[in-house]
């Protein structure tokens, strides 16, 4: 990340009931929704409106916006689960991105820092995230930034994230 840059750019901790928050964590969700890795489909109106006020009533959910200039260029959605091995918590990031044009400026980096300090702080075990096979950009970062594939027994295999859509 360029000095001026990392000078420029400021990791925020989401206030889900502050508008200009919600504003701007919504306009980089939707960017990373519309983006092909995020399904290729805006947010749809309803989510837009609701999104924010049930995350600030939603247990152990916490997000963090990357500001370049004052203006959204990241962002990154989490929350807090339980280690059942550990007997601690963790935190799953359900969501980071940037948006187009601001990538491979160190923002993502520094959110994945900011995650990781609240993770800390939080006395969480570890940190855990979901990674499309095809999503290479995003892989090489987290490989970079110390993740990879969760393995109990490299015998039993590496484990997969599965859904049933309800």
């Amino acid at each position: 990340m360029s000095d001026a840059l990392a000078l420029d750019l400021r990791i925020d901790a989401v206030d889900f009931a502050d508008p200009a928050d919600a504003a701007a964590l919504v306009f980089v969700l939707d960017a990373y929704a519309r983006d092909p890795m995020g399904g290729g489909r805006p947010l749809a109106p309803d989510v837009r409106e609701r999104l924010c006020p049930v995350l600030a009533e939603f247990p152990g959910a916490f997000a963090f916006i990357a500001r370049l200039g004052g203006e959204p260029v990241g962002g990154a959605t989490c929350f807090t689960g339980f280690s059942t091995f550990a007997a601690r918590p963790l935190v799953n990031i359900h969501d980071v991105s940037v948006i187009p044009g601001q990538r491979g400026k160190g923002i993502a980096r520094a959110l994945f820092a900011a995650i990781e300090a609240e993770a800390r702080a939080r006395g969480a075990c570890k940190v855990t995230l979901e990674v499309l096979s095809g999503n290479e950009r995003a892989k090489a970062l987290y490989a970079a930034l110390g993740y990879g594939n969760y393995a109990l027994d490299p015998q039993a295999g590496t484990a997969q994230f599965w859904e049933k859509k309800l």
